[in-house]
């Protein structure tokens, strides 16, 4: 990939991002462990999948 540049505001931007997803993929994992129904519970797998490939796909584009 070729190196790119970002504007300040743009990585102010995605900083807010990757924090948010990050707390949000820990409370689906603290969630994971308190859920009884499994159809709630592969909701929730799912969810926490993709989650954690975005905050992967950020470290690559950042170069984090």
């Amino acid at each position: 990939m070729p190196s790119q540049s970002f504007a300040p505001h743009e990585c102010l931007d995605v900083h807010e991002i990757i924090g948010f997803k990050t707390i949000c993929a820990e409370k689906a994992q603290v969630y994971l462990s308190q859920v009884n129904s499994t159809e709630l519970r592969s909701l929730i797998q799912q969810d926490l999948q993709v989650s954690r490939q975005h905050l992967q796909q950020f470290q690559q584009i950042f170069g984090q």
